[in-house]
């Protein structure tokens, strides 16, 4: 095997372990902020809420729904009595069903070499 054969092979393993800690760091912080920011959330209605409410169907849009019963539901993870750990929780479920999403998304459209 030549030199100029093994530099690529040790510059592509480089490459790869280097991406791979871009990777994980961006999800580590993703992480972080998640569950630490979370707990700094506004307690005001957000956009849809306010909107219902400045034109009046508030009643309407804060009945019974389908997913009222989900285990993340009004940005709260169910079951879990403290509003803090129970924000940070849902807001770290948030980010990892994204993130799950994206990654599978990116791996499906990645490239193939030919």
């Amino acid at each position: 095997m030549s030199a100029d054969v093994k530099s690529r092979r040790a510059g592509g393993r480089a490459e790869r372990r280097s991406r791979l800690l871009v990777v994980l760091g961006l999800v580590l912080v993703s992480l972080l902020l998640a569950v630490g920011v979370s707990s700094f959330a506004s307690s005001s209605p957000d956009g849809l809420e306010y909107v219902a409410e400045q034109l009046g169907f508030e009643d309407t849009a804060s009945a019974e729904h389908a997913t009222q019963d989900s285990p993340l539901a009004d940005y709260q993870a169910s079951g879990v009595e403290d509003e803090r750990i129970s924000t940070g929780l849902a807001g770290l479920g948030g980010v990892a069903v994204t993130a799950a999403l994206a990654f599978g998304l990116f791996w499906a459209l990645r490239r193939r070499r030919p």
